[in-house]
Protein backbone atom coordinates (compact mmCIF):
# COMPACT_ATOMS: atom_id res chain seq x y z
CA UNK A 1 0.00 0.00 0.00
CA UNK A 2 1.53 3.29 -1.11
CA UNK A 3 0.38 6.40 0.74
CA UNK A 4 1.26 10.01 0.04
CA UNK A 5 1.47 12.73 2.69
CA UNK A 6 0.05 15.96 1.25
CA UNK A 7 0.04 19.46 2.70
CA UNK A 8 -3.31 21.03 3.57
CA UNK A 9 -6.82 20.50 2.29
CA UNK A 10 -7.67 18.47 -0.82
CA UNK A 11 -7.60 20.40 -4.09
CA UNK A 12 -10.77 18.65 -5.24
CA UNK A 13 -13.56 18.37 -2.66
CA UNK A 14 -15.86 16.34 -4.91
CA UNK A 15 -17.14 13.19 -3.22
CA UNK A 16 -16.06 14.32 0.25
CA UNK A 17 -18.56 14.63 3.09
CA UNK A 18 -19.51 18.06 4.38
CA UNK A 19 -18.28 17.19 7.89
CA UNK A 20 -14.77 16.56 6.50
CA UNK A 21 -14.75 19.87 4.60
CA UNK A 22 -15.90 21.70 7.74
CA UNK A 23 -12.80 20.36 9.54
CA UNK A 24 -10.50 21.78 6.84
CA UNK A 25 -12.38 25.11 6.88
CA UNK A 26 -12.01 25.43 10.65
CA UNK A 27 -8.33 24.43 10.70
CA UNK A 28 -7.60 26.90 7.89
CA UNK A 29 -9.50 29.69 9.67
CA UNK A 30 -7.46 29.06 12.82
CA UNK A 31 -4.17 29.14 10.91
CA UNK A 32 -3.38 25.55 11.86
CA UNK A 33 -1.05 23.83 9.43
CA UNK A 34 -1.71 20.16 8.71
CA UNK A 35 -0.70 17.38 6.40
CA UNK A 36 -3.15 14.80 5.08
CA UNK A 37 -3.19 11.24 3.81
CA UNK A 38 -6.17 9.93 1.88
CA UNK A 39 -6.70 6.18 2.18
CA UNK A 40 -9.21 3.38 2.19
CA UNK A 41 -10.93 2.79 5.54
CA UNK A 42 -8.37 1.14 7.80
CA UNK A 43 -9.92 -2.25 8.44
CA UNK A 44 -6.86 -4.07 9.77
CA UNK A 45 -3.70 -3.35 11.75
CA UNK A 46 -1.43 -3.69 8.70
CA UNK A 47 -3.17 -0.76 6.99
CA UNK A 48 -3.19 1.23 10.25
CA UNK A 49 0.55 0.71 10.65
CA UNK A 50 1.20 1.87 7.08
CA UNK A 51 -0.83 5.04 7.71
CA UNK A 52 0.94 5.63 11.03
CA UNK A 53 4.39 5.21 9.50
CA UNK A 54 3.56 7.65 6.70
CA UNK A 55 2.12 10.26 9.09
CA UNK A 56 5.09 10.22 11.46
CA UNK A 57 2.96 11.41 14.39
CA UNK A 58 1.70 10.18 17.76
CA UNK A 59 -1.24 8.05 16.75
CA UNK A 60 -4.03 8.09 19.27
CA UNK A 61 -6.74 5.69 20.16
CA UNK A 62 -9.80 7.88 20.46
CA UNK A 63 -12.38 6.24 22.67
CA UNK A 64 -15.94 7.46 23.07
CA UNK A 65 -17.07 6.62 26.60
CA UNK A 66 -20.10 7.20 28.81
CA UNK A 67 -21.27 6.54 32.33
CA UNK A 68 -23.85 3.85 33.08
CA UNK A 69 -26.72 6.35 33.17
CA UNK A 70 -25.69 7.71 29.73
CA UNK A 71 -25.65 11.25 31.13
CA UNK A 72 -21.91 11.96 30.91
CA UNK A 73 -19.91 11.43 27.73
CA UNK A 74 -16.15 11.49 27.23
CA UNK A 75 -13.67 11.45 24.38
CA UNK A 76 -10.46 9.83 25.60
CA UNK A 77 -7.24 10.30 23.63
CA UNK A 78 -4.49 7.81 24.50
CA UNK A 79 -1.37 6.70 22.64
CA UNK A 80 -2.09 3.73 20.38
CA UNK A 81 0.26 1.48 22.34
CA UNK A 82 -1.38 2.06 25.74
CA UNK A 83 -3.91 -0.29 27.23
CA UNK A 84 -7.23 1.22 28.30
CA UNK A 85 -8.42 0.17 31.76
CA UNK A 86 -11.75 1.60 32.84
CA UNK A 87 -10.91 1.70 36.54
CA UNK A 88 -7.85 3.91 35.94
CA UNK A 89 -9.95 6.59 34.27
CA UNK A 90 -12.99 6.23 36.53
CA UNK A 91 -11.01 7.08 39.65
CA UNK A 92 -9.40 10.14 38.02
CA UNK A 93 -12.64 11.70 36.79
CA UNK A 94 -14.93 10.50 39.62
CA UNK A 95 -17.25 8.63 37.30
CA UNK A 96 -17.90 5.00 38.06
CA UNK A 97 -19.01 2.39 35.58
CA UNK A 98 -17.62 3.80 32.35
CA UNK A 99 -18.27 1.91 29.15
CA UNK A 100 -18.04 2.51 25.44
CA UNK A 101 -20.64 4.98 24.25
CA UNK A 102 -23.19 3.81 21.73
CA UNK A 103 -22.83 4.90 18.11
CA UNK A 104 -26.06 6.91 18.15
CA UNK A 105 -24.66 9.20 20.89
CA UNK A 106 -21.37 9.50 19.03
CA UNK A 107 -23.22 10.63 15.94
CA UNK A 108 -25.62 12.87 17.88
CA UNK A 109 -22.93 14.78 19.76
CA UNK A 110 -19.83 14.55 17.54
CA UNK A 111 -21.29 13.86 14.07
CA UNK A 112 -18.88 10.92 13.81
CA UNK A 113 -19.40 7.25 13.12
CA UNK A 114 -17.42 4.38 14.68
CA UNK A 115 -14.00 4.07 13.07
CA UNK A 116 -13.64 7.83 12.59
CA UNK A 117 -13.64 9.03 16.23
CA UNK A 118 -11.35 12.01 16.62
CA UNK A 119 -10.78 15.18 18.60
CA UNK A 120 -11.97 17.01 15.47
CA UNK A 121 -15.52 15.88 16.30
CA UNK A 122 -15.58 18.30 19.22
CA UNK A 123 -16.23 21.08 16.68
CA UNK A 124 -19.71 19.58 16.26
CA UNK A 125 -20.42 19.46 20.02
CA UNK A 126 -21.79 22.99 20.39
CA UNK A 127 -23.41 22.25 23.77
CA UNK A 128 -20.30 20.67 25.33
CA UNK A 129 -21.96 17.32 25.97
CA UNK A 130 -18.63 15.51 25.57
CA UNK A 131 -15.71 16.06 27.93
CA UNK A 132 -12.20 15.71 26.50
CA UNK A 133 -9.80 13.45 28.41
CA UNK A 134 -6.18 13.36 27.25
CA UNK A 135 -3.53 10.95 28.46
CA UNK A 136 -0.44 12.91 29.51
CA UNK A 137 1.75 10.99 27.05
CA UNK A 138 -0.24 12.34 24.07
CA UNK A 139 0.99 15.81 25.01
CA UNK A 140 4.66 14.74 24.87
CA UNK A 141 4.79 14.18 21.11
CA UNK A 142 5.46 16.99 18.65
CA UNK A 143 2.68 15.83 16.31
CA UNK A 144 -0.67 14.06 16.67
CA UNK A 145 -2.46 12.08 13.99
CA UNK A 146 -6.26 11.99 13.79
CA UNK A 147 -9.19 11.66 11.39
CA UNK A 148 -11.04 14.70 9.98
CA UNK A 149 -14.41 13.21 11.11
CA UNK A 150 -14.18 10.51 8.40
CA UNK A 151 -12.05 7.35 8.32
CA UNK A 152 -10.84 7.76 4.73
CA UNK A 153 -8.31 10.48 5.55
CA UNK A 154 -5.84 11.06 8.35
CA UNK A 155 -4.31 14.35 9.48
CA UNK A 156 -0.98 15.26 11.05
CA UNK A 157 -0.91 18.42 13.17
CA UNK A 158 1.32 19.90 15.81
CA UNK A 159 0.20 18.74 19.24
CA UNK A 160 0.50 22.31 20.47
CA UNK A 161 -1.91 23.54 17.77
CA UNK A 162 -4.55 20.99 18.68
CA UNK A 163 -4.54 21.74 22.39
CA UNK A 164 -3.69 25.46 22.36
CA UNK A 165 -5.66 26.58 19.28
CA UNK A 166 -8.25 24.00 18.18
CA UNK A 167 -9.64 22.86 21.55
CA UNK A 168 -10.15 26.43 22.88
CA UNK A 169 -11.67 27.50 19.53
CA UNK A 170 -14.36 24.81 19.82
CA UNK A 171 -15.02 25.90 23.42
CA UNK A 172 -13.92 22.74 25.16
CA UNK A 173 -11.60 22.16 28.08
CA UNK A 174 -9.46 19.11 28.55
CA UNK A 175 -8.69 17.00 31.55
CA UNK A 176 -5.25 15.42 31.58
CA UNK A 177 -5.30 11.83 32.81
CA UNK A 178 -2.63 9.25 33.39
CA UNK A 179 -3.06 5.72 32.15
CA UNK A 180 -0.74 2.89 33.02
CA UNK A 181 1.72 1.13 30.83
CA UNK A 182 1.87 0.51 27.12
CA UNK A 183 1.37 -2.93 25.63
CA UNK A 184 5.14 -3.24 25.20
CA UNK A 185 6.01 -2.69 28.87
Amino acid sequence: MELKLMKGRPENEEGRLDKEIRVYNLLDSLGIEYSRIDHEPAMNMEICKCIDDTLGATICKNLFLCNRQKTNFYLLMIPADKVFKTKEISSQINSARLSFGEPEYMEKYLDILPGAVSVMGLMNDKDNNVKLLVDEDVLKGEYVGCHPCVNTSSLKMKTKDIFEKFVPAVHHDMTIVRLGFSEEE
